[in-house]
Formats: structure tokens, sequence, C-alpha cells
């Protein structure tokens, strides 16, 4: 490999939310990588450092190149300038969406379990959460439509937010089920906000479908939210881009993102996603690579030494979803214990909603070694529970 992922860098002390814990501890939660981000990234925001003066920044005509052309060439969808809106992340975005195009007491429905900050942004807007339960056979997860349309069909329903490739599960939809999803939201009137930031995780060879590129009925009716902070480890810069082909539509969302101060970049949002959807590619292909190694040395790790676990088959995403349900039904006492009796540091599927309560979820986007040794802590956690 040109890029080297084995390469251990300490976070402790830097103001890391991931690594804000214990000295003993180690963290494999929240969704950041422990990677250095690409280094043509490294070099654009050195180059911009070394400018010195750090006023007021534009959303260039670059940015917008960069980000037409990388959904154009890698994911086959072809975006128009006039759709793009600059915000500072996914989530304000969700937020700001919701309190713009829905109205206090209405439906907001999810598909869980799914990523829990999706419930903030709901129920802190004094919207409702719908839950829209994934079906789970004991091995993959799948749609219930009938129930789906169900409560799309709800009077109170308004909005969906889709989860595209789904995050805890990993699964890419594929463009069958997102057409009937489209389907059904135009039918019922429900207008569907499509969160895309692990878009370009997926596995090697392997893409994913933008829900706006599947039909007329999709694109007219939905807003979509990316970003090159999952895939290239910059959450922290703060940026993101909205996907908006509705006119009507983009003008509500633009005036909701200009209210809420999120439609503005930093300093180093710009010349960081510019890099990386100009120059990163290869390194961003090299980093597929090498989390499913990853991944196929964790469920290795886990047919050999804990085969009371297993993990959804991962499609995107480098976060496992592991059923536990043979050692514990609650994964928020599992985490714990874990935590406390090896410092691994886990999340509890609780949080996501659905059957959440039976997994726990595994950030891999971490150095061979380190998994190993969370690996390691893992076993000897699942030990003591069965010795009790």
């Amino acid at each position: 490999m040109k890029y080297d992922f084995d390469l251990q860098i300490d976070r402790r002390n830097t103001n890391s939310l991931k690594w804000d814990v214990a000295e003993y501890e180690l963290p494999m939660w929240v969704a950041d990588m422990d990677f250095q981000t690409a280094p043509e990234v490294l070099s654009a925001i050195k180059k911009r450092v070394e400018h010195g003066i750090f006023g007021y920044s534009i959303v260039s005509e670059e940015w917008n190149q960069a980000i037409m052309s990388w959904w154009r060439e890698r994911h086959n969808f072809q975006i128009q300038k006039e759709w793009l809106i600059f915000c500072t992340g996914v989530v304000p975005a969700i937020s700001s969406t919701v309190r713009k195009l829905t109205t206090v007491g209405e439906n907001i429905l999810i598909q869980t379990p799914v990523y829990n900050i999706f419930f903030n942004s709901i129920i802190n807007n004094g919207r409702h959460v719908l839950e829209s339960p994934l079906s789970y056979d004991g091995e993959v997860y799948h749609i219930d439509f009938k129930e789906l349309e169900a409560k799309l069909a709800e009077p109170q329903t308004t909005m969906m937010i889709l989860c595209n490739p789904h995050n805890p599960i990993g699964k890419i939809w594929d463009r069958e089920t997102l057409e009937r999803i489209g389907e059904l939201c135009w039918k019922h009137h429900v207008l569907v906000i499509s969160d895309e930031i692990h878009c370009d995780l997926t596995v090697p060879e392997h893409d994913y479908i933008p829900f706006a590129s599947v039909s007329e009925k999709c694109k007219e009716n939905s807003i979509t939210c990316i970003a090159p902070t999952k895939a290239f480890n910059i959450a922290g810069l703060q940026t993101a881009a909205v996907i908006i082909p509705n006119e009507t539509l983009r003008h509500k969302v633009n005036r909701a993102l200009n209210t809420d101060e999120v439609a503005e970049p930093n300093a180093f949002a710009i010349e960081a996603t510019v890099a990386a959807f100009r120059e990163g590619e290869a390194w961003l292909d090299e980093l597929r690579e090498y989390i499913q190694e990853n991944k196929k040395y964790v469920n290795d790790f886990l047919k050999k030494e804990l085969p009371e676990l297993k993990s959804v088959p991962l499609e995107a995403t480098y976060l496992l979803w592991i059923d536990c349900s043979n050692i514990l039904e609650n994964a928020t006492e599992l985490s714990k214990i874990l935590r406390e009796t090896t410092g691994l540091y886990l999340s509890a599927g609780n949080q996501y909603g659905g059957n959440g309560g039976q997994f726990l979820r595994m950030n891999i986007a971490c150095p061979r070694e380190v998994l190993k040794d969370g690996l390691k802590r893992l076993k000897r956690g699942i030990s003591y529970i069965l010795s009790k």
C-alpha cells in the first residue's frame, strides 16, 4: 500500500471527543477514524494555515465542481451546480430542515435501528418520532413495506429521514428498494431527507445509489445531505453539502440554513473538501481495502474465539453491528460491564431504537494492532460475563 494505515497516532490530550477517556480505556465507539486524513487534504490545510490570515470565507466555484465531478464519476449521478448548498454539517442541515419544513407535533418517520442523533433532531424540535422498525431475520435486515406504508399513510406523517447507506446496520439499499420508498413517500406526500454521509465507505468494488438519482419522484421529493467528513476523517472541520433538485424546496432549505447561521464555511472547510474530492481517491480506495481486511479479521476472530457473537454483514461504513443476544439481551448493561472490566468502550445498541438493545456497535477504523487489542478485551469481557 502507498499509504500507511498501520501507523498508530496518540490522540490523547488533543481535546478528542473519542479519546477523552481514562488512560487504560480503549474507545471504539463514536464514528471517528483513528487514521490521519489523506496527505492531499493535509497538504491543502497546511497551505491554508501558512497563509496566516483566517478571515471570512466564501464557497468557491472549485467546491461546486469538485462535488459535481466526484458524484458524476464515482456514483454516476449528475448533480447540477444550482442544486448545491453549503452547510456546516449533515446534522445541522437535518435539524434546520425539520424546523423549516414540518410543524410541531407532526410525525417524522425513521427506520430503526438508526443513527441516534436523528432522534435528537426530531424530539428537540417538538416533532414526534415515528419508528418503522426494520425486520431482522437473525442474519440481515429487511424493510417491511406493508408496515412502512401504513405509517407513511398516517395524516400526521410529513417527513421521512432515510439513512443511505444505513447506520448502524451497514446496509446499502438497492435501487428497487429506494424506488419503492420513493413511490410510497410521493403517494402519501411525505418529504424525504436522505442522509448519505457514509456513501463513500462502501466495501471495495461496491457502490451505493444516491436516492435522488433513482427516479423523477425521488429527485423532486428529496433533500440529500452529503459530506467528505466520514470518508476522509475531517468531521472537526465542519463541512457538508445539501443537494436539492426541487427549486421550491431548495429555496426553503436555503432560508432555513441561513436563518440558523449554518451556511457559512470556516477557513478550512472549502479547501479540505476540494482536496478530498479532487485528489483523495487513491487514498480512499486503499482505506476501504484496509477496513475490509479489518472486517475480515474481526469476523474470523468472532468465529474462532467468540462464536456466541455474530456480526451483521457489513456492506458500508466501518461500524460493525454485533448481535450479542446470546450473551445479554440488554446492550447497555453489556457495554457497561465491558468498559468496567476491560476498558473497552463500545456503543450500546439501545440508543438506536428498534431491536438495537441486543447489539453493540464497534468502530473498526483503526490500525490493526489497535483492533487486535480491542478484540482481546472483548473476549476477556465476554469470558467474565459467561463465568458469572
